[in-house]
């Protein structure tokens, strides 16, 4: 279902919205930012699967990915989601010295900065879209996210609230 926001329309023919009647298709999104040290550039990194829900193997699997891009010590700040805590998660964890975790209380998600993103995706660019299929979807979400990846000024716009600083290198999950 299409998320329905205000919009302007002329008087008199108000705007249609036409979408699938399938309302159990759906796409997850994992998400991760980046935040280089030395030179306070960002990064978005984004994984995302059709009809499934993210577990700890695809956490771990995602982790891995982007650890492949991060060099030296990463440290990973992220929510207390039951997700973070499974096995396949922990023993990833012990595998890798390099990264260290630090948890944000719960239920803040006003300190994490990717929350502001899925918001600014969910409220802004995926609003009143209404599409035929979930690829069509899929290819739009893509689209959206490589323009946020390469987009630094939006990204610090929607990291401006936190105070996340000091870290050697950071991924926000």
């Amino acid at each position: 279902m299409p998320l329905v926001r205000r919009t302007l329309a002329p008087r008199g023919k108000p705007p249609v919205l036409k979408h699938s009647k399938k309302f159990r298709d759906k796409i997850s999104l994992m998400g991760a930012l980046t935040i280089s040290p030395r030179r306070g550039r960002l990064g978005f990194y984004c994984s995302c699967i059709p009809n499934q829900s993210y577990d700890d193997h695809a956490v771990a699997w995602f982790l891995r990915q982007l650890l492949r891009h991060q060099r030296g010590k990463v440290h990973l700040v992220w929510d207390r989601s039951p997700i973070h805590r499974g096995p396949e998660v922990n023993a990833l964890l012990a595998a890798h010295p390099r990264l260290k975790i630090i948890e944000l209380p719960a239920y803040a998600p006003e300190l994490n900065p990717v929350e502001f993103i899925w918001s600014y995706l969910k409220y802004s660019r995926l609003a009143n879209l209404a599409l035929p299929n979930l690829q069509a979807l899929q290819k739009y979400l893509n689209k959206e996210l490589r323009l946020l990846h390469h987009n630094q000024v939006m990204l610090k716009q929607l990291c401006h609230g936190t105070d996340l600083t000091g870290l050697d290198r950071m991924l926000l999950c």
